[in-house]
This record gives C-alpha cells, structure tokens and sequence, in this order.
C-alpha cells in the first residue's frame, strides 16, 4: 500500500525537486536525503518507499536536469502523479527508467495521506482510503520496455545483445 504525498500547487520545479546546490552527484541516495527539501522540509523523514507524490500541471518544470528523477527515484517514490509534466522531465523520467502518472483527476481525487493501489497494466489508482478509483491513460508498450529495462541506456544495451 502507497502513502499519497499531495502538494496542491502546479510548476514544481526542478529546481524545488533537488536544488541546484546538490547538482555535484549523481548518487541516487545521497540525492534522496535533499528531496523537494526546499518545497517540504520534512518530506525525507516521511516519504517510505513505494510512496507516491500527487501534484498538478507542469510538474518538473524548470532545467532539464535528470537529478530530480534520480532524487525521486533515491527517495524510493513508486511515482509521481500530476494533470501534466513539463515534456524535458517527463521524458527523462522514462529515459531513466521511472514510470509517471499524468492524471486530470488525480488532485481533485487524492488527500495527503490517502493510501493508494497503483494498476499500471490497467490504468488504474484505487484510493483505497476514498473507496474511489481513477483512471489514466497507461504509457505506451515502447515507454513501458525502456522502463522495465532499467531506462534507456538498459533498453538499448539489451537490444544490442
């Protein structure tokens, strides 16, 4: 069972997702320990994995920087879900291997601290503490292999052998 982490608000940054004074790693846990500390001091402390982080449009925004996928990703978030993502973020979400979520009811639908089921093959969020369900789009089979292989460089590797 996931733990929603809902932040009502639209263009998160990159820059809010890990700032930029922690740019000089690229270790996924040392980046964990700074996640959207500049949007919630107490986020780290508790985020468990397999959680999720609900947010609205444009989520990402910002530099094009593949840190805040690792940074979520370190932290051991299950996914994110938002009305939309800025198209640099969400790319490099799939490029690193993360699965997003863009959900138009997913804000409306999801209270901090609601626990959730995630249907990826489906399309389908069961906020289990709602007793609703939400539907998505799920990604493409493409975007769903590159993810399953571990991100883009995995993916291609694996089709070279």
């Amino acid at each position: 069972m996931s733990v929603a982490h809902v932040y009502k608000r639209d263009h998160i940054n990159t820059d809010e997702i890990i700032p930029a004074r922690y740019l000089n790693t690229d270790d996924e846990a040392e980046l964990a320990r700074h996640c959207l500390e500049d949007l919630d001091k107490d986020f780290v402390s508790k985020v468990k994995e397999g959680d999720v982080i609900v947010a609205g449009e444009d989520f990402g925004c910002g530099s094009s920087r593949e840190h805040a996928v690792w940074a979520i990703r370190g932290a051991r978030v299950q996914t994110v879900i938002a009305k939309s993502f800025a198209r640099i973020f969400y790319r490099n979400a799939i490029n690193c291997g993360f699965y997003l979520i863009e959900s138009a009811e997913g804000l409306e639908k999801i209270n901090n601290g609601d626990e959730l089921e995630v249907d990826y093959k489906a399309g389908l969020i069961k906020n289990k503490t709602a007793d609703i369900d939400i539907k998505f789009n799920p990604l493409p089979d493409f975007a769903l292999e590159i993810i399953n292989d571990g991100g883009l460089l995995n993916h291609i590797t694996k089709k070279q052998k």
